[in-house]
C-alpha cells in the first residue's frame, strides 16, 4: 500500500481509536501471530471506545483509570493506543511512564515493539530503545519513554501541545510516586487540545494518585474507572487462578489484587484498613451521656501544615465539628482552644507540644485551664487495657496513640471526608530492633508526595490519655463543688438536743 493511501486510511481513523486496531493489524490471518485471536478483548474495546467518545468533547481531558488482575492484556492496549495516537494525528506529543525503568523497558516498550511489528504503517513511524517518532518531524512529532523519578518531576511538565494532540500513559501507575502525578496534572491545561491521560496499574496499594482515582478517593469524579477480573480474560491461566483462590480464599487480598483487579482490605504495611475507615465512615455516629468530651490539638504556625482542634466524644468523632486554621500565632490558637473547650465543656485537653505546640501549651495553662502536654517521641504509656489495642508493642508515644486510634475506628465514626481517608491510608508502618511498631515520620510522608496528616494528628492525640467517664447530664453541674458546705458542730441547729 502506498504512502499517500495509508496517510487516507489513517485520517479515518483520527477519532476512533476502536476501529483503527482492528484495521491496523492481521486479527484472525492464517500464519500472523494473530491467526488465533479474532480482536481485542471486550474490556480493551470498552476503553478504546470510551476514549472516542472523549474525543468529541475536546474541552475537557480524557481520564481513564483500569485497575486489573495479572496477565489482562493491558500493555498491548498501551501499545495500541500509543501507535493509534502518533499515528491519526499530526504532530501529537507524548510520554509514556511506569513503576520502575525495568518494567518500561522489559514489558511496556517489549510490547510496543511487538505491535509495532505488526503494525500496518510502521514504515511511517520510527521506533527506538527510547521514543517513537515521525523521521521527517522528529521534534515536534514523537512519543517518549520516560522513567520518573522523584528528584526530576520536571520531565513531566513540558506535555503542552496546544491545538494538538497530547498523550500521558502511567503503566503501573500504583507505585508511581504521587508529586508525579501532581506535575503532570499541572501541565495538561492546553484549551483545544485533545488530551489523554491513561493509568493501568495492579491495585497494591490503598494510598496513593492511583487509588484517588478511584471510588471513595479525592479525585474520583475527575476519573473514569475500570476493574478487570482475570477469569474475565480469554487468554488467561484460569487453572493457576484456581490454584490461588484455592490456597489463599476467595476473598483474600492476594487474591482481590491478582485475580479480581480490586483494590486490598490493607495494603502492605499499612497501618490501617481500608475496610475499616470505610465503615467508620458509614456508621451511624452514637455516644453516651457518660462518654467524656476530649479534644485534640495539633500545632503548625506556617506553611502547607493547618492547626487543628478535633473533638471527640466517646465512639463519635464526626457529630462534634473539627477545626482548621493556618498561620495562627500560639497564642491566638490559645484562645481558639479555650473557646472550644467553654462551648463543649470539655474532658481534656490534649496538644501536641513538640516544636511551637509547647507556646500553645504555655498559654492554655495561663488561662488557668489544665491540659496534656503530649510529646510523640516520648515513651508510650502502656494504657492497652483502657484503649483497646493489648498485645502490641509501640516505640513511642505516636505510635501507641495511633494504635489506639485504630482499634477505636473498628467501632467508632469518623466523617466520610475524602482529605481524612488520604490521610489514614498514607500512615505506614515498620518494627525497630526491639521488635516495637513504628510510625513513617511525617517528614517522610511529606517528602513522598504524601499528605500532612493534621486532622488525623488531631484525632489520634484523643486517644493519648483515657478520661474519666462524666456525669449525667444535669446531675451535676461542672461549676458546683463537690462539697456544698463544712459541718459546723456549734451552729443552733445542731446544738439544740434531739428528742428523735
Amino acid at each position: 500500500m502506498s504512502i499517500d493511501a495509508l496517510a487516507e486510511d489513517l485520517a479515518r481513523f483520527t477519532n476512533d481509536p476502536h476501529g483503527f486496531v482492528l484495521w491496523a493489524f492481521p486479527w484472525g490471518e492464517a500464519g500472523s501471530e494473530l491467526e488465533r485471536f479474532p480482536g481485542p478483548e471486550s474490556w480493551q474495546v470498552r476503553i478504546l471506545m470510551d476514549i472516542r467518545d472523549g474525543l468529541l468533547s475536546p474541552s475537557a481531558a480524557i481520564r481513564l483509570a483500569t485497575a486489573s488482575g495479572h496477565g489482562v492484556g493491558k500493555s498491548a492496549l498501551v501499545a495500541w493506543v500509543i501507535l493509534w495516537s502518533i499515528s491519526t494525528m499530526e504532530d501529537t506529543r507524548g510520554v509514556i511512564t511506569a513503576n520502575t525503568e525495568a518494567q518500561l523497558k522489559t514489558k511496556t516498550w517489549a510490547e510496543l515493539g511487538k505491535w509495532h511489528r505488526l503494525f500496518i504503517a510502521r514504515d511511517l513511524f520510527k521506533l527506538t530503545a527510547t521514543a517513537i517518532f515521525s523521521p521527517d518531524r522528529e521534534r515536534t512529532w514523537r512519543i517518549d519513554m520516560i522513567p520518573w523519578s522523584e528528584n526530576n518531576p520536571e520531565a513531566f511538565a513540558g506535555l503542552h501541545n496546544q491545538g494538538k494532540r497530547v498523550l500521558l500513559i502511567m503503566d503501573e501507575a500504583s507505585t508511581i510516586a504521587d508529586v508525579i502525578h501532581e506535575t503532570a496534572e499541572g501541565a495538561l491545561t492546553d484549551a483545544d487540545t485533545q488530551i489523554i491521560w491513561l493509568m493501568f496499574g495492579n491495585p497494591t496499594r490503598n494510598s496513593g494518585r492511583f487509588r484517588e482515582a478511584f471510588s471513595g478517593g479525592r479525585f474520583a469524579p475527575y476519573w473514569k474507572q475500570y476493574q478487570v477480573d482475570s477469569r474475565t480474560v480469554s487468554f488467561t491461566n484460569k487453572s493457576q487462578f484456581a490454584q490461588w483462590i484455592a490456597a489463599y480464599g476467595e476473598d483474600s487480598d492476594f487474591v482481590r489484587i491478582r485475580v479480581k483487579g480490586q483494590f486490598p482490605r490493607q495494603g502492605e504495611m499499612e497501618f490501617f484498613s481500608a475496610e475499616d475507615i470505610d465503615a467508620a465512615m458509614a456508621r451511624e455516629a452514637t455516644s453516651s451521656i457518660f462518654d467524656p468530651v476530649a479534644i485534640g490539638v495539633d500545632v503548625a504556625r506556617f506553611g502547607a501544615n493547618n492547626s487543628v482542634i478535633y473533638p471527640r466524644k466517646g465512639r463519635d468523632a464526626r457529630t462534634l465539628p473539627r477545626k482548621v486554621f493556618n498561620g495562627l500565632s500560639t497564642d491566638l490558637l490559645a484562645d481558639r482552644v479555650f473557646d472550644t473547650f467553654t462551648e463543649l465543656r470539655a474532658d481534656g485537653i490534649f496538644v501536641d507540644g513538640g516544636g511551637v505546640g509547647g507556646g500553645v501549651v504555655d498559654n492554655i495553662r495561663r488561662m488557668n485551664l489544665y491540659c496534656y502536654d503530649i510529646q510523640f517521641g516520648s515513651k508510650p504509656s502502656r494504657d492497652a487495657y483502657a484503649t483497646g489495642n493489648m498485645g502490641e508493642r509501640y516505640a513511642n508515644k505516636r505510635a501507641e496513640m495511633y494504635g489506639a486510634c485504630r482499634a477505636w475506628l473498628k467501632t467508632g465514626a469518623i466523617p466520610a471526608d475524602a482529605d481524612l481517608r488520604a490521610q489514614l491510608l498514607a500512615i505506614t508502618y515498620s518494627f525497630n530492633q526491639r521488635d516495637e511498631i513504628i510510625l513513617t515520620s511525617k517528614e517522610i510522608m511529606m517528602r513522598e508526595g504524601k499528605p500532612s496528616p493534621d486532622d488525623l494528628d488531631a484525632l489520634v492525640l484523643t486517644f493519648a490519655h483515657p478520661l474519666a467517664s462524666r456525669p449525667p447530664e444535669g446531675h451535676m453541674p461542672w461549676d458546683t463543688p463537690a462539697v456544698q458546705s463544712e459541718y459546723d458542730p456549734f451552729a443552733r441547729e445542731n446544738m439544740e438536743p434531739s428528742y428523735a
